[in-house]
């Protein structure tokens, strides 16, 4: 694994030095787009809507549409706002681990000691699992001010980005204002029927039966010969368009053929007019 960022957790006088990583990964296939005749791959083309086109990305600009006014948002405008400008993992305040809902749990990071003495990373870590607590901590990442839990997984600091509160829903289904009348019968069978299925989770049983198929898919399809060069899915343009070279669009292309057929043929009276007079 390569390390996102190095840092330090810190609370009072306490630094913890330490270094982030991704604690999750994406394993799904990557599948592009082509054009059903020829195979040929579908693209997505950054063109402006005023001028027609393909901008690179060293000359776009964020911007924010509110309906009818829009602002524009330089790199100079978006770097005076709260970012990255430290390092730092900020415990703001220690509380029982089980007052955190999981759905404000969002994206995973291993925290690994960054220090020739890892002592108070495991102090820390101690402290945390003998009061059953969970850090709440400021941090940011990525252009973004976060709020996040540290908590403990196995041997291992780990901290989890959480949703702000506003972020989440309100589950508001008019359905559920009345609760419908459950039986002491009712509620028996279904008791019975949760502990027939009942087990200890392991992970390790579960796997994506989806990609495992679409792998065994794309293999056969190879191993057929049902398959295109690669190179010959991106077509002539995509020289053009890596060059900067401008695509013209067929409106374009239209407008300038029509202009030249007026230009060749007004030329060619003008010509014929001049042939006669000499004659």
């Amino acid at each position: 694994m390569r390390a996102i960022w190095t840092g330090a957790i810190t609370f009072g006088l306490v630094n913890v030095p330490v270094k982030v990583y991704s604690a999750t990964e994406d394993h799904d296939i990557s599948l592009h787009q082509v054009h059903d005749k020829d195979g040929g791959r579908i693209k997505y083309q950054r063109r402006c809507e005023i001028c027609g086109k393909i901008v690179s990305y060293d000359h776009i600009n964020k911007a924010f549409d509110d309906g009818d006014k829009t602002v524009v948002l330089t790199e100079k405008d978006l770097s005076m706002l709260p970012a990255e400008r430290s390092r730092e993992i900020e415990v703001v305040e220690f509380v029982p681990s089980e007052q955190l809902d999981p759905i404000m749990f969002d994206r995973s990071y291993f925290l690994e000691p960054d220090s020739k003495s890892p002592k108070a990373y495991a102090l820390l870590r101690r402290t945390l699992e003998e009061t059953d607590r969970t850090a709440i901590v400021h941090f940011a990442l990525r252009q973004k001010t976060r709020l996040g839990a540290l908590r403990v997984r196995g041997d291992v600091l780990m901290l989890q980005s959480l949703l702000w509160e506003d972020e989440v829903r309100e589950a508001d289904f008019p359905a559920l204002e009345e609760s419908p009348r459950v039986s002491a019968k009712e509620l028996e069978m279904s008791s019975a029927l949760v502990d027939s299925f009942a087990s200890d989770f392991n992970p390790e049983k579960f796997s994506d039966e989806y990609q495992e198929e679409l792998k065994k898919l794309i293999d056969a399809k190879l191993e057929e010969g049902d398959a295109l060069d690669t190179a010959k899915t991106f077509g002539e343009e995509a020289e053009s368009e890596d060059t900067g070279a401008e695509v013209i669009d067929l409106m374009e292309a239209l407008r300038k053929s029509v202009e030249k057929n007026r230009n060749d043929g007004a030329t060619s009276t003008t010509k014929e007019q001049a042939r006669k007079k000499k004659g």
